[in-house]
């Protein structure tokens, strides 16, 4: 009996967020305020960093910029102060646990706890796998995936005492639908971090964080340059433009949103992989041409 009383409940619970979730799509969802929050951006000095951080900035918050690239970075900086909002910069390198660490104990005791933490860095070396050195295979599982349990662990903690804030990780369409690089191993390992993540979160009834994983069509960044898409593929889905991409993020960031896939389009090969499995993956990379030629 016990059982049955569940299996409603879930069901119930079911169907109330697909209605919620068809009405979110149809009606214009109401924006969060974040003004005044302490939001760490990873990645700043790149391109889709450097929006965030100026979309973040013109929303109020206070940033908190991490990149390897120290004149990026500071580059992102000088534009973000601009808008009239507080800025640090720090270089720091996401391959290396200590230096997440250690850097965040700095962010800590100079600026204060971070409430919004948006995960965005990323790295891809683009080769088949007895092609690729050790070393870079190693390099971008450890920024594109590794990092977000370094980065969550430490300024996750002051988000639970309080039951507030954001965890935004950014990953790909790439890591829902996967295509041969590392690349899309590691983004299938972020978008598994973020699903347990919420799931972790929502046991322990820390309803005041919230989550949101950001899966975008490949960016049209540099990041990907070299990489050659079917061209039947490239007349369906174009790369995205870094600002279009960047401000349906913000969308999905400031107003709750779980889950957003960039374009739309994107839903349907994701939700239809998981019914025929791996043939939907033969189909649409039949002789690929999607190996990315340059490491970033």
């Amino acid at each position: 009996m016990l059982f049955i009383v569940d299996l409603l409940l879930m069901l119930i619970n079911l169907t109330v967020s697909i209605l919620c979730a068809v009405l979110n799509t149809v009606l214009r969802p109401r924006l969060k305020c974040i003004d005044g929050e302490l939001c760490l951006i990873t990645g700043a000095g790149g391109a889709l960093g450097r929006l965030f951080a100026l979309e973040f900035a013109k929303e109020g918050a206070h940033l908190v910029l991490w990149d390897c690239n120290t004149a990026a970075n500071e580059q992102t900086a000088k534009l973000a102060r601009e808008l009239g909002v507080q800025v640090h910069a720090y270089t720091v390198d996401l391959s290396q646990r200590q230096s997440i660490y250690d850097t965040a104990d700095r962010v800590r005791r100079e600026v204060g706890h971070v409430t919004i933490l948006v995960n965005n860095a990323g790295v891809v070396a683009g080769r088949r796998l007895l092609d690729c050195p050790d070393e870079l295979l190693e390099r971008t599982l450890l920024v594109n995936c590794h990092a977000l349990f370094w980065m969550t662990k430490t300024f996750l903690p002051p988000m639970k005492s309080k039951n507030h804030g954001h965890i935004i990780t950014v990953a790909s369409a790439l890591g829902l639908f996967s295509t041969a690089c590392d690349y899309c191993a590691s983004k299938f390992g972020a978008v598994g971090f973020h699903e347990s993540l919420t799931h972790e979160l929502h046991a322990e009834n820390m309803d005041g964080i919230k989550t949101t994983l950001v899966c975008p069509y490949i960016v049209d960044t540099g990041m990907f340059a070299g990489c050659e898409i079917r061209q039947e593929l490239r007349c369906l889905i174009p790369p995205l433009e870094p600002l279009y991409t960047v401000q349906q993020s913000m969308e999905a960031i400031l107003s709750e949103q779980q889950m957003i896939c960039i374009p739309r389009l994107m839903y349907i090969p994701f939700l239809t992989r998981n019914i025929v499995q791996t043939e939907i993956n033969v189909l649409l990379s039949d002789k690929p041409k999607c190996y990315l030629l340059i490491d970033t």
